[in-house]
């Protein structure tokens, strides 16, 4: 046998008892809907909420295998930055990126569909590269008009139309016609009360809620604030109870390794570059003094949006969050990725949790119904 192919055997044995020592044991798994991948697209906070809510209707025991449209709600958010940029005269963030609640709120104010109803027109994978710049360009050529024309946004609908695809105005879905608010309010009894937007930052007072100060919050949603301890809990309670969280954290440092299957604060840094990385690692401390540190100095910033649906553990007594991400079926684990609290403390940035898994203790603190 040739020497390079005894190689290419070792490494893939190596890779497959790597994959054995690393898997994990479901201690707790709610269930979501399949792996998305949002393709050449920044709607990571669209595809993860998305997701959130498909679960949401799946527990609440509304729909089996529900499958909604993330492009229908990009283009209504897109028209969401519009109005905002319009308003404050281009003074304003414009981009793909956005925050979970806006997928909340865009539901609430345009409704939603099934994806057989809209469909990206680059494919099911989309790519809108360059499309936010496009738009930019259109808006800052009308802002250039004073007073802006009235019919500015009939242009900019129909980049989108064009771009994305065109809204439908109704729809057949079961044998009955609806319209995306009747679609969202009668099948998926949605209610956008029923999500919490949290965050854990010690510059603003605990239990109070703040404007996140984060590029891509042109919205200026507001968060509740908890301590990280606390939102820690609030994170591993809901899971334990039935519930799914939307992440919205960091993940451009080497602690976060998709096609490993992990995401870890690694102690010693040459356990992020191993082929395979051992879930029994040393991690490094972390504290609510550090987190903050790493915001402050913009080390820590919202790259990434994901869904959290569950908790595993390693052979050794280790809890991990079992966390679906949106990039295709990549990684040890298809699509999934398996997160140490230790890193989620340090690297999250924000959450939306159902209003529900809220510990009545909880919601007296932070005074909600």
């Amino acid at each position: 046998m040739k020497p390079l192919l005894l190689l290419n055997l070792f490494l893939c044995y190596s890779l497959w008892v790597k994959a054995q020592e690393a898997t994990l044991k479901i201690i707790k798994e709610n269930q979501a809907t399949s792996i998305k991948n949002q393709g050449q697209t920044g709607t990571c906070w669209n595809y993860s909420t998305t997701s959130l809510v498909e679960s949401e209707s799946i527990r609440k025991g509304l729909l089996n295998n529900p499958d909604l449209s993330e492009m229908f709600t990009v283009r209504n958010v897109y028209i969401e930055k519009a109005k905002n940029y319009i308003l404050r005269q281009g003074k304003a963030q414009f981009s793909e990126g956005g925050l979970g609640h806006d997928l909340i709120q865009a539901i609430a104010v345009y409704g939603a569909v099934p994806q057989d109803v809209f469909r990206n027109v680059s494919g099911e994978i989309p790519n809108h590269e360059g499309l936010d710049r496009i738009l930019k360009n259109y808006l800052d050529k009308i802002l250039e008009t004073r007073p802006v024309p009235a019919n500015w946004l009939v242009g900019y609908e129909e980049i989108l139309t064009k771009k994305i695809g065109a809204a439908p105005d109704n729809f057949d879905y079961e044998g009955k016609n609806y319209t995306p608010l009747t679609f969202a309010k009668e099948v998926l009894k949605f209610d956008p009360n029923d999500y919490v937007n949290i965050t854990s930052f010690t510059h603003h007072p605990f239990y109070t809620s703040f404007v996140l100060e984060t590029p891509d919050n042109f919205a200026n949603g507001s968060f509740y604030n908890l301590p990280l301890n606390e939102m820690i809990t609030l994170t591993e309670e809901a899971l334990k109870n039935g519930y799914t969280i939307m992440w919205d954290a960091d993940v451009s440092n080497k602690n976060f390794q998709q096609k490993k299957g992990f995401a870890m604060l690694f102690a010693d840094s040459t356990d992020a570059k191993q082929i395979s990385i051992n879930p029994e690692a040393r991690e490094t401390p972390f504290s609510e003094k550090v987190r903050q540190q790493l915001y402050e100095n913009l080390t820590t910033q919202d790259d990434h949006l994901m869904h959290l649906v569950g908790i595993e553990q390693s052979k050794g007594g280790k809890s991990f969050f079992k966390v679906k991400n949106s990039w295709g079926e990549v990684g040890l684990f298809k699509g999934y990725i398996a997160v140490s609290p230790a890193y989620f403390a340090i690297n999250t940035v924000s959450l939306v949790v159902p209003k529900a898994a809220l510990s009545k203790e909880l919601k007296e603190k932070l005074h909600l119904e």
